[in-house]
């Protein structure tokens, strides 16, 4: 068993290291008051190439691996995690569902190659008001007219979606069959009757755009159903899956932002004639921190390399999703305990970190649904 990063690996790091801290590092905290996304950041990281790492190039793609996608992540959102969740999901869940789709090469690459160089945005419509856990609850409803399709209904909590140029729609094509009639479309920006709702204002990944999308009698071509009508449950399932370690990448970003500028300010505040670092109350706190984040470390990384080496994921998908994002919440409510008053004012970085924790353990199937997915594996 190794567990050294490849040299490749190693370097996706470092290029995500650096971007986020010369790129994102600077404006995080106005970005974050103004609810703004970073645009022109996101079009320059995509010039990398870094969206389309675990996509094969013949696609558009890098061909990486899954693991140093994940890497990449965790790099970002160590400093702005909205901007880590709009990465993932744009690769995770966006061009997941297209890479795990049945539709032919060129419909894929002609709705990921975009993507992969972030010259595209992508999203996913999954959530309706009645369908969040239980995603069997869909409504939208799409019916063939000759060669194309008429959608109608609404999404909502969809991050990127005022943004995304192309949104994979799930829907059914027969109401009574429930989702064994679910398909999955991708719906183009611009396309009529396709329109932006409500734009959420959130306590947490203010800078990540979240809405309501909006389909009322949306007319798309038949080419562009990704899964066909009885495929589409079981692709959201797998990307969830997919999206799930994306996920869990924020949230062990996160946790080791937070740690970092705590153990950094323990360093240098001193009461009681030395550094708070030497009060062995705190020290002995931040030792346990550090054990949980290694922890959720080797989990992650685990449901990372299981996905790219084609093994069963699910499980450890579900796994590395709890326990990172638990460790996330964990860390940054202590990091802000840790730096006292200071911690709660908006300087110091950990008061919003917190606030773009709790997010982590409730979206992409809350935390309460990976024990549903872990304890049913328990006892098939």
């Amino acid at each position: 068993m190794n567990f050294e990063l490849t040299q490749e690996q190693k370097q996706i790091q470092a290029l995500a290291r650096e971007f986020a801290e010369k790129e994102l590092l600077p404006q995080v905290r106005e970005r974050d008051a103004a609810s703004e996304f970073p645009m022109e950041q996101f079009r320059k990281l995509g010039e990398t190439g870094i969206y389309g790492l675990p996509y094969p190039t013949e696609l558009g793609g890098m061909g990486g691996s899954y693991l140093s996608y994940i890497l990449a992540v965790e790099e970002i959102s160590k400093v702005d995690a909205a901007f880590g969740i709009s990465f993932s999901v744009d690769t995770s869940l966006y061009g997941g569902s297209i890479m795990n789709s049945s539709a032919p090469d060129e419909i894929k690459k002609k709705y990921l190659a975009p993507i992969t160089y972030g010259k595209k945005i992508g999203s996913f419509g999954l959530t309706e008001h009645t369908a969040g856990s239980d995603a069997a609850g869909q409504r939208t409803v799409a019916v063939q007219d000759g060669d194309s399709y008429i959608i109608n209904g609404s999404k909502c909590f969809n991050t990127n979606g005022p943004l995304a140029d192309y949104t994979v729609v799930y829907a059914l094509t027969d109401p009574a069959l429930g989702t064994k009639g679910m398909a999955a479309f991708v719906v183009e920006k611009g396309t009529p009757g396709f329109t932006v709702g409500v734009i959420e204002n959130k306590m947490g990944i203010r800078t990540a755009p979240v809405s309501d999308m909006h389909l009322e009698n949306v007319r798309v071509p038949a080419e562009n159903m990704i899964a066909k009508p009885g495929e589409g449950f079981k692709l959201a399932m797998k990307t969830l899956d997919g999206g799930r370690i994306g996920v869990a990448a924020q949230g062990l970003g996160l946790a080791k932002g937070a740690f970092e500028i705590a153990r950094k300010y323990m360093m240098e505040r001193e009461q009681f004639g030395k550094p708070i670092s030497k009060q062995q109350y705190l020290a002995f706190k931040m030792a346990e921190l550090k054990t949980d984040i290694e922890t959720a470390e080797l989990m992650l990384y685990k449901a990372a390399i299981c996905k790219e080496e084609g093994k069963p994921y699910t499980v450890p998908a579900a796994m590395a999703k709890m326990t990172c994002t638990n460790i996330a919440m964990k860390v940054t409510t202590e990091a802000v305990q840790m730096l006292g008053g200071n911690g709660y004012m908006k300087d110091y970085h950990v008061e919003r970190m917190m606030r773009d924790a709790k997010i982590t353990q409730i979206y992409e199937g809350t935390n309460e649904i990976q024990k549903l997915v872990i304890s049913g594996a328990l006892f098939r």
